[in-house]
Parts: C-alpha cells; structure tokens; sequence
C-alpha cells in the first residue's frame, strides 16, 4: 500500500475536536481556593485533532472529519486547526451550542494534568453523503474511537478502498468491539481495558483476537509493548524533562500515523521501526507546556 503522493501523504483524521483551556499552576487547587495561572494556551484540542496537527506539521496533508458548530468557541478552534494546516469537514456546522470545552490544569513540578471534559457525549454525528470519497482521497486513516457510528462507517470504507486505519484507543467505549475488526492498527493506552483484560498482554491478545493485526500499549515514558504476525517486543520511550504530558498520546498517534503512511506491508521490524519515531516524536513534545508550542521546535 502506497501513498498516492509519496512527498506529501494525507491523512483522514476522525473523532473529537473540543477546544481545550489549559492552565499551568503549582498544585491543583483543593475545594474553594483560588489560585492563578503561571500559563495559559487556549487551542483545539482532542484525540484525532491533535493527531491531525501532528500528521500536518510533519509533512502530510491531514483533515479532520468531527463536529464542531458555529458558536465562536468552535470557530476559535477551527481556526487554530486551520492554521495549523488541518483541513476540517464539520460535521456539525448549523449547530448554535457551545462545542466541548476541555478544563486542563497541568501541575508545572510534575508535567501531570488533570482534565475535565464531556467529550463527545451528547453529540451524534450522520456519515456524511461524500464520506467514500473522502476516503478514496486519503492514503490512511485514524480513528479515535469518539462518535463511534461515525469511524465505524469511516473504517468499513476504508478497509474496502484498501486503506490502512490506525486506531487511537484512548478507553473502552461503548462500540468498539464492532470497530476492531476494522482496524489493521491500534495503539492504546494503559487505560484501555476491554472486557477481562488487566495487563498490557491481555489488551495485545484481546485485539488479536479479534482481528487487529499490529498492536500496541503505550504506557507514559515506560516502554510500548507491542504485537503482530510473527512476533513482538518493546520499543523504549526517550527520556526527556517533561514539562507537559497533555496531547502526548495524540501526538504519538498523529506521528505513527505519518510514519505508517509511506509505508508497504508491514514487518515486525518496520512497525516497530514507526513506533521509534513516533516515540520520539511524542517524547519532544512533552518537554514544553501546552499543545502547541513544541511546533515551534526543530
């Protein structure tokens, strides 16, 4: 399988878009205390978004396919979206009501953040009538597991175009067993628990069996444990001072997402080749605050 446009891949991103308030603080605070901000980034934010900025600053041509409305707070993360390259079909365009908003405090000693959002619960999203050729125009496609009727319509298309889909199991969503064999590529987290799983080899094994060829677990700066025909093993994160661990996952995703892109059939050196540098991608952008500024870097 190879990319239409071997310089300039694309990229079909599909799920979440919220606008994310990120606050850097030196603790968070307890009940009824007041406390100000040492920073502040106000940006799109979301599995397949940042995943789409990622593939987009690395090269590739990326669109987004999500629900974002025609409140200002959506047109101000479609407009960071836009200029960041993503390209976005909105799913939810005559909408009035506020898009999800994302409340992260990140704790500056610690790089941890904690998140309070209502994802896309609420939100109901029809596969659009041009959705085939959406497809027939990318040379891969991820999935964040959100607006589940919508990536499970995406990824029977695009199994059937012929073209690679990489799943972003973020967590075990109402869904996803009827997605999964759709998926030639899942990357999760550690919080990603199918039904009787509880180690990273139960996960590896539960998505082998049913129908996901390449695998793997990413586990913050421990190493991803990974699987597929003809073997498995890990593949060790680069350390870094970690300023920020909001958006890593996603960047991972948007970076393997590029890497497999100009990819042939797979080999277990080569899926674990495209987890290296999507590692080292994610790993980067950990070390400043926020989502945006490790853009800026080299």
């Amino acid at each position: 399988m190879e990319p239409t446009n071997s310089r300039r891949p694309g990229g079909l991103f599909v799920g979440l878009c919220t606008l994310d308030v990120v606050q850097l603080v030196d603790h968070v605070p307890g009940p009824d205390e007041k406390l100000t901000a040492r920073q502040q980034v106000v940006a799109a934010g979301g599995p397949a978004a940042n995943a789409a900025v990622t593939f987009s600053h690395l090269g590739g041509t990326a669109r987004l396919l999500t629900g974002i409305g025609s409140h200002p707070l959506g047109v101000a993360a479609a407009a960071d979206l836009h200029e960041h390259g993503v390209q976005v079909s909105d799913l939810a365009a005559g909408r009035v009501a506020p898009p999800t908003v994302s409340s992260i405090l990140v704790t500056e000693s610690t790089g941890d953040r904690a998140v309070a959002s209502t994802n896309a619960s609420g939100h109901r999203l029809t596969p659009p009538d041009d959705l085939g050729a959406l497809v027939a125009a990318c040379d891969i496609v991820e999935l964040d597991g959100h607006h589940m009727e919508l990536a499970t319509a995406t990824a029977a298309l695009a199994r059937a175009a012929g073209r690679r889909t990489v799943l972003d199991g973020g967590s075990w969503k109402a869904g996803t067993e009827r997605l999964l064999p759709l998926v030639d590529v899942a990357v999760c987290s550690d919080a990603f628990r199918p039904p009787g799983t509880r180690t990273p080899a139960d996960v590896l094994r539960f998505l082998a069996d049913h129908g996901v060829a390449w695998s793997a677990v990413s586990r913050g700066g421990r190493p991803i444990e990974w699987a597929g025909p003809g073997g498995g093993g890990s593949v060790a994160v680069p350390p870094v001072r970690v300023a920020d661990t909001l958006g890593a996952g996603d960047v991972l995703h948007g970076a393997l997402t590029h890497h497999l892109a100009a990819q042939g059939p797979l080999t277990p050196h080569r899926f674990a080749e495209a987890l290296r540098a999507a590692a080292a991608v994610a790993s980067r952008a950990c070390a400043s605050f926020g989502t945006r500024a490790w853009l800026q870097g080299p």
